[in-house]
């Protein structure tokens, strides 16, 4: 029982997957401070507040009552920056990295298909019993 047990952890599947989440979470706290701590201020600077979690529709004088859109803005905004940043920093440069190791890979020649291969055999028989 505890042999089996032992060979589900460590299958290579299951190994890789921890290690695959605990690398994400590790990259997702490093992609949170870039937006945080980088990219909002920056939108900050260009356009004012980055914070929109005050924006409410129907709302009176006081700002109370409505529709409180502002955190779903917030996250949204927040959303496609970490977005982008994992494309422009992650997917692209590693599409760049993987397309230069293909054209380094010399082309595998494809595998004679063995009815060829037979047929082949075939036609040397036939030619070394009639000279």
């Amino acid at each position: 029982m505890l042999s089996g047990f032992r060979d589900f952890i460590l299958r290579g599947n299951v190994v890789d997957l921890a290690v695959a989440v605990v690398i994400g979470a590790a990259f997702g706290a490093v992609v949170d401070s870039m937006v945080k701590d980088i990219i909002t201020p920056l939108i900050g600077l260009v356009g004012g507040q980055p914070d929109f979690s005050a924006i409410r529709i129907g709302a009176n004088t006081q700002g109370q009552g409505g529709i409180a859109i502002g955190n779903f803005l917030n996250a949204l905004v927040s959303f496609l920056i970490k977005a982008a940043v994992i494309y422009f920093v992650i997917v692209q440069p590693m599409r760049r990295v993987m397309e230069m190791m293909k054209r380094n890979e010399a082309p595998a020649t494809p595998a004679t298909p063995e009815d060829i291969v037979l047929l082949r055999e075939i036609r040397d028989v036939l030619k070394s019993r009639n000279p």
